[in-house]
């Protein structure tokens, strides 16, 4: 999930293309005003897209291209405005609504990043703290006299513990990592192909050309469904048999997605602390046993019968 972490300068960007915009400022200049500004790798793909704007080089182009080693949620949002970018070049509409529509959405999905981390913070210190346990527990019967690390690696039931033992620490950690994966959000632009044909209708292009022409943009910027095909039929056949103007339900659509989104994205973070404690009774505490108090009964009872 840290590549979600950085989509605020792509929301960033978005937000002050689209201020730039409604104030006027010519497109290809927008994005030079934007890479005067240096920001590390995000100042490298606007000084890269502003320079192929000026030259006349498609900017849809320039930025899928100027795309570097960022993570796949970044990269994926840099893809979602270079299409929006496109789309509204080839029909002829107003993009700022969109730019804010997208950089909203973007802002949401990194704050619902910020929420897991914090979710986490508590569950990921008590699991440190555990896996801690068995090297604890192994000093301590070392310091009262007990050799349980010998137990451990030369005796019979020892090994079964140490091997036993680490799997589970093993499993954990992986069970762990699929969690926290379970929980990122499916989705970086939700609702965006929605948003793309909005545009495309308020350009005024006919709906069929207006579909043909954002599945080629779409193909254009390797983007793949985000789910909106599976409600644009029935959101078209809304307006047409309504009456009403499709780009407006269509945004409408868009809005509501994004709002699911956000809501998935809350409830994931609200459950994800206490599903995060079933490895931790399940593989670490047993871990723990095996690892630390196992050896150190095994050598007491071994101490014990010598005696005897």
């Amino acid at each position: 999930m840290r590549e979600l972490a950085e989509l605020d300068p792509v929301a960033s960007v978005a937000q002050r293309l689209a201020v730039l915009l409604e104030g006027g400022v010519a497109p290809a200049a927008s994005w030079r005003y934007l890479a005067d500004q240096p920001r590390g790798r995000t100042g490298r793909l606007l000084a890269s897209v502003a320079d192929a704007a000026a030259s006349g080089r498609p900017v849809c182009d320039a930025i899928v291209d100027a795309i570097d080693d960022g993570g796949p949620g970044e990269a994926s949002a840099w893809r979602g405005l270079a299409a929006a970018w496109q789309v509204a070049t080839d029909a002829g509409a107003p993009l700022a609504p969109t730019l804010h529509s997208l950089s909203n959405s973007l802002r949401s999905l990194a704050q619902v990043h910020r929420e897991l981390q914090s979710t986490l913070a508590g569950p990921r210190a008590t699991a440190r703290l555990v896996l801690g346990l068995p090297l604890v527990g192994l000093l301590f019967g070392v310091a009262l006299g007990f050799d349980t690390i010998t137990i451990l690696v030369s005796t019979a039931p020892g090994l079964v513990c140490l091997i036993t033992g680490l799997a589970l620490m093993v499993a954990a950690r992986f069970w762990t990592s699929r969690l926290v994966a379970s929980a990122a959000p499916r989705l970086v632009t939700p609702g965006l192909g929605l948003d793309l044909v909005a545009i495309a209708v308020s350009g005024g292009s006919s709906i069929p050309r207006a579909l043909a022409l954002v599945d080629a943009v779409q193909t254009r910027c390797g983007l793949a469904d985000d789910g909106s095909r599976a409600v644009l039929g029935e959101v078209l056949d809304l307006s047409r048999r309504a009456g009403v103007p499709a780009a407006a339900l269509l945004r409408s659509e868009a809005d509501e997605a994004r709002r699911i989104a956000r809501s998935a994205g809350d409830r994931r973070a609200a459950t994800l602390a206490v599903t995060l404690m079933i490895p931790l009774g399940v593989c670490v505490l047993p871990a723990f046993l095996l690892l630390g108090v196992v050896p150190l009964l095994i050598s007491v009872v071994s101490s014990t019968i010598g005696v005897l």
